[in-house]
């Protein structure tokens, strides 16, 4: 989550959303940076309106319970096991020309950042 907050903040300050900005703001939290995960995410965010990402996730009806249900230990490391995948796959995409195509992966990717 680190890694989706640095770029809130760039977004928020106006500052454009690269590799070496992100890392900045990730060593000035005292995060121990991985260069993968910064390019998957600048990958991942290359096309997408945060703003409007923003305020749809914001407009989304919360479920009754509240919530999700926290994930029991061994889920936890699953779960950060599957984010790393769909992040490292973000990044190796070779770039397809098919627009619509385009569009999906982004909105995808951006689903898997913010949950």
């Amino acid at each position: 989550m680190e890694y989706v907050y640095a770029a809130l903040i760039l977004n928020e300050s106006g500052e454009e959303i690269n590799e070496a900005n992100l890392t900045d703001v990730l060593d000035a939290a005292g995060v121990d940076v991985e260069e993968s995960r910064v390019k998957a995410l600048v990958a991942a965010l290359e096309d997408v309106d945060i703003e409007e990402a923003v305020d749809q996730a914001a407009a989304a009806p919360v479920p009754a319970s509240g919530g999700a249900a926290a994930p029991a230990e061994g889920d936890a490391d699953e779960a950060d096991e599957a984010d790393e995948e769909a992040e490292e796959e973000a990044a190796d995409d070779g770039g397809d020309d098919d627009d619509d195509e385009d569009d999906e992966a982004s909105g995808e990717g951006l689903g898997e950042l913010f949950g």
